[in-house]
């Protein structure tokens, strides 16, 4: 299952640089992750300073 970010992003971008496929992309007023590029492995989640990414 792909991570995915809720509505508590700021859209600060840190998750942006920490993912290793590039599977995040900004999106409409927050940042979104494309499911079908995410490998899992949560690289992201740590990055987020609001916590605004579920696994």
């Amino acid at each position: 299952m792909a991570y995915k970010i809720t509505d508590a992003c700021v859209s600060c971008g840190a998750c942006v640089g920490e993912c290793p496929v590039g599977a995040i992309a900004e999106g409409d007023g927050i940042f979104v992750i494309d499911a079908g590029s995410c490998i899992d492995c949560g690289a992201c989640m740590g990055a987020c300073p609001t916590g605004a990414i579920e696994a």
